[in-house]
């Protein structure tokens, strides 16, 4: 991905602000530092230690989170991807440079899942945003080619209940035509508007053409720890 893309929207070239430039430097940085698998766990009894800022990514089966983790760290295998949908069914933590956790949460709006099996991730997702008190945002992943969802509205809805700060990112924004994309993010953001603990910016992105990912980066960077000093460093 360019560099120097409109934020968010990837369309277009543009020259960003010192200001701005020194933000997407601060995320490429970040997210070029060493990312280590943690732990994954189906039960909050083993959740690992909560030490670090925490960015959890959920969204519907098969929206891509796997692969924007992968884009967002420069791996190809960090979060694996499954295309059979609702088969990861645990939290997954990954240490990124000893200053962020990315948390990858079960997939959710698998039609044809058993009650009982939707019933326990609900529970499961449902304890952990509201029993974590590192847990900073909530990056809730939606298809572009499909939009807003029932399910994805449930989702933010049980965001607003935890009082969890979330916000949407658009996946797979390559494959729609460039044209539909801004009037896309504008109708998203006037969706979730209605929902308190959303984040008002609506993000657009791609992990296969790379649209949008220096400007996650950039956000996700200002909600970690700060970048060692040799003072601050054990």
């Amino acid at each position: 991905m360019a560099d120097h893309e409109t934020p968010g929207l990837g369309l277009g070239s543009f020259t960003p602000d010192p200001e701005e430039a020194a933000r997407i430097e601060a995320g490429r940085l970040l997210f070029a530092q060493d990312c280590q698998f943690v732990a994954g766990t189906a039960t909050l009894a083993r959740l690992p230690v909560a030490k670090l800022p925490e960015i959890a990514f959920a969204g519907r089966s098969n929206v891509g989170k796997s692969s924007l983790i992968n884009g967002l760290t420069g791996r190809s295998a960090l979060a694996r991807a499954s295309n059979t949908p609702g088969r990861t069914q645990q939290i997954n933590f990954f240490d990124l440079g000893r200053r962020l956790m990315l948390v990858d949460l079960p997939g959710y709006g698998f039609a044809q899942a058993p009650k009982n099996q939707v019933a326990q991730w609900t529970d499961l997702v449902n304890d952990y945003l509201k029993g974590r008190t590192v847990l900073r945002r909530v990056c809730v992943l939606v298809d572009s080619r499909h939009g807003l969802k029932d399910s994805d509205d449930e989702m933010m809805t049980m965001l607003d209940r935890a009082a969890v700060t979330y916000q949407v990112i658009l996946t797979k924004a390559d494959k729609i035509a460039a044209s539909a994309l801004p009037p896309l993010v504008t109708r998203t953001g006037e969706a979730i508007a209605r929902h308190p603990a959303a984040h008002p910016e609506v993000l657009a992105t791609s992990s296969e053409s790379g649209l949008g990912i220096a400007a996650l980066r950039a956000a996700l960077t200002a909600l970690s720890l700060p970048t060692p000093t040799p003072e601050t460093r054990p």
